[in-house]
């Protein structure tokens, strides 16, 4: 595993002091438990996902401290002799199963567990030998198999059989870049549940790639003199409190949770202005991301990961370190989940929560006494970090001082890449060092926003100029303004960003009015955003079809997590966004949910080999007549210190 974990020694019970605390270490050995002896499962059979089962909103709006409330675990079960998959509900406080469900023709994310077994399984085929000493190779301690889902192209096999096609890469010294030396075009294809390898595709031999793609500081030939000293420091500790997993700051307050699945999840944000609490957003989530490609060549057309619904993006979830991934006053975060075999795990420092400057945040100087009135700006972050394969994705949450709520995500990690002849120019990859190709590529980040702007009864407005052509009512060519158009149900809630116009969603509550006339509101502000690459109808397209367009909104149903759907691998047609839109449920003065998202090209360049700098991308939510007037006027004046070096010194 790519990620830091220990076994969990836990033994006390915890109480829970929130409905929406995750669930502890007690909890999800209780869970296990409770499972298996109701179940009767043997030893093969593997827990797929055991987090919390969120209580209704109402449950959660309507709960005060020091009152009983039910806890609930969801499970997905996974039993491989039956080659079935279960889903069930957990009753920690009644020590019971209250749901147990099969759910037909469906596999669950591929397992780090089954990825152990495959490993072992496929070095033992002497077919797989075979094709490795072809190439030259027999040394099986060189060689590492990386998990390869096999997607959905309409074959029977794929319908009926859960399945893997790890690829294999040579890798000289345990502690070498995994990813650059891929062992092309050698493929075995793994029945999971019965544990066999049903073949091995041989699609020729490549030249090994040679380089060795070092990228720690122990290997490179020479390192430049460190960079001078900087640090961070808060003499009066952070400004954040911290009570379990509620945290506030300065008018902020929100609940950080966590899935197996989605990784970080924000709870009930919420900003006090005036002395009331004013709800912004219910929950905010990943809902999904997927990095399509576009090689041809041996199977990586096959290559469209879903790194939530596939892989479990909050299993991957590393730990962090001070001065490295977090610098400041830090308040770290550990996350419990159950591994496949139902272990408790302990994941240490899996979300840091710090801190930071962020420039100006208002400045002007008054024209006629020249008094300068400046603000500085500061965010709260809350971020967590996953390695998924060759990926590592930074998922980061910032909060701001006027109600400004901003999403980023920062791409880092290895370019997956395949092996090429010398001498040949890859059609759809470029080539980074000697018989490499990395692969042209996507990224594309789906949000899961549940508003809840000053309550649940929200309406969406999209946003845009509206130009007005020179004539009599424009005379002079310069008349542009506002078009406002409401958003009245789910057919029409499929809408695209449209730059030229600058075009945003806004999110109103049309029940207040403010004394200026204006309905509270949140706008999303798009970030900047690539379409499909993928055609129409192709098989990436038919299992991610909420890629299509860039916003979908949707009528609130606790159901509907994931933008592809519940159950993502091997899946072929979703269901997910597409579907659910065509439910055409009306979105006026309602609960709702924006789903947004983020599409990320990257044409791989030689400085991104041997690993990529970050590459950053995300939108913000800005309050848009929520407050009065600016929010932070009540701000202290900001500390300005004149420097020996820089102060004016008036001319004698």
């Amino acid at each position: 595993m790519a990620h830091e974990m220990a076994a969990t020694t836990t033994t006390s019970r915890v109480a829970p002091t929130h409905p929406l605390e995750p669930l502890g270490p007690d909890e999800l050995a209780a869970a296990v438990a409770i499972v298996r002896r109701e179940k009767s499962l043997d030893a093969r059979a593997l827990f797929e996902t055991i987090t919390l089962r969120e209580p209704a909103k109402k449950a959660v709006r309507g709960f005060t401290p020091g009152t009983q409330f039910e806890r609930e675990a969801f499970v997905v079960v996974l039993d491989r002799n039956a080659g079935a998959t279960f889903e069930a509900v957990v009753s920690l406080s009644q020590n019971r199963v209250t749901s147990w469900t099969h759910v037909p023709g469906v596999q669950p994310r591929i397992l780090a567990e089954e990825m152990e077994e495959v490993t072992r399984l496929v070095k033992a085929d002497p077919r797989y030998l075979e094709g490795l000493r072809s190439r030259g190779i027999d040394d099986l301690d060189k060689v590492w198999l990386d998990a390869f889902a096999v997607g959905n192209f309409g074959a029977e096999e794929e319908r009926t059989l859960r399945l893997i096609r790890p690829h294999s890469f040579y890798v000289e010294r345990p502690q070498d870049n995994p990813h650059v030396r891929p062992i092309e075009g050698l493929v075995p294809v793994v029945d999971m549940n019965a544990m066999k390898v049903l073949r091995v595709e041989d699609n020729g031999v490549k030249p090994l790639p040679g380089d060795p793609g070092h990228y720690s500081a122990a290997d490179q030939p020479s390192l430049r003199a460190p960079l001078a000293r900087l640090e961070i420091t808060q003499p009066d500790g952070p400004d954040f409190r911290v009570e379990g997993h509620k945290v506030t700051w300065q008018n902020w307050s929100f609940r950080v949770g966590f899935t197996p699945r989605e990784g970080l999840v924000l709870h009930t944000l919420s900003f006090t202005d005036g002395g009331r609490d004013r709800p912004v957003i219910y929950r905010a989530s990943v809902s999904e991301l997927v990095v399509p490609y576009a090689e041809t060549s041996g199977d990586h057309y096959r290559n469209h990961s879903f790194d939530l619904g596939e892989s479990g993006l909050g299993t991957c979830v590393n730990a962090l370190k001070l001065g490295c991934d977090c610098v400041g006053a830090i308040h770290y975060f550990d996350v419990h989940m159950a591994s496949a075999r139902g272990a408790v795990v302990r994941y240490p420092n899996a979300i840091c929560l710090h801190e930071e400057d962020y420039g100006v945040l208002w400045k002007h100087t008054h024209p006629i006494t020249r008094d300068t009135a400046v603000r500085r700006s500061r965010r709260l972050v809350v971020s967590s970090f996953y390695t998924v394969g060759n990926y590592d994705y930074g998922i980061f949450w910032y909060l701001y001082l006027d109600g400004t709520i901003q999403f980023e995500a920062k791409l880092t990690g290895i370019l997956y890449t395949g092996a090429i002849e010398t001498g040949v120019t890859p059609a759809y990859g470029r080539l980074v060092a000697p018989n490499l190709n990395a692969m042209i590529h996507e990224h594309y980040f789906n949000l899961r926003l549940d508003m809840s702007v000053d309550g649940d009864a929200n309406a969406v407005m999209e946003v845009e100029a509206d130009l007005v052509p020179t004539g009599p009512g424009n005379p002079h060519g310069n008349a542009h303004g506002a078009r406002e158009t409401l958003i009245e149900s789910e057919r029409s809630g499929a809408r695209d960003i449209k730059p030229e116009l600058g075009r945003y969603w806004k999110v109103v509550n049309r029940s207040r009015t403010s004394a200026m006339g204006w309905h509270p509101g949140y706008r999303l502000v798009p970030g900047a955003s690539v379409k499909p690459m993928h055609q129409p109808g192709s098989p990436f397209m038919r299992r991610a079809g909420f890629v299509a367009h860039d916003l979908w909104v949707t009528a609130y149903d606790p159901r509907e997590l994931y933008a592809p759907g519940d159950w993502v691998n091997q899946g072929i047609d979703g269901p997910g966004l597409p579907e659910w839109a065509r439910a055409d449920r009306p979105l006026v003065d309602t609960d709702v949910v924006l789903w947004y998202t983020l599409g990320v090209f990257h044409l791989p360049r030689p400085e991104d080999f041997p690993i990529m700098p970050v590459e950053y991308t995300g939108f913000m939510l800005k309050p848009t007549g929520f407050f009065d007037r600016n929010p932070t006027l009540d701000l202290p004046q900001s500390h300005c210190h004149a420097s020996k070096a820089t102060a004016r010194v008036p001319a004698p």
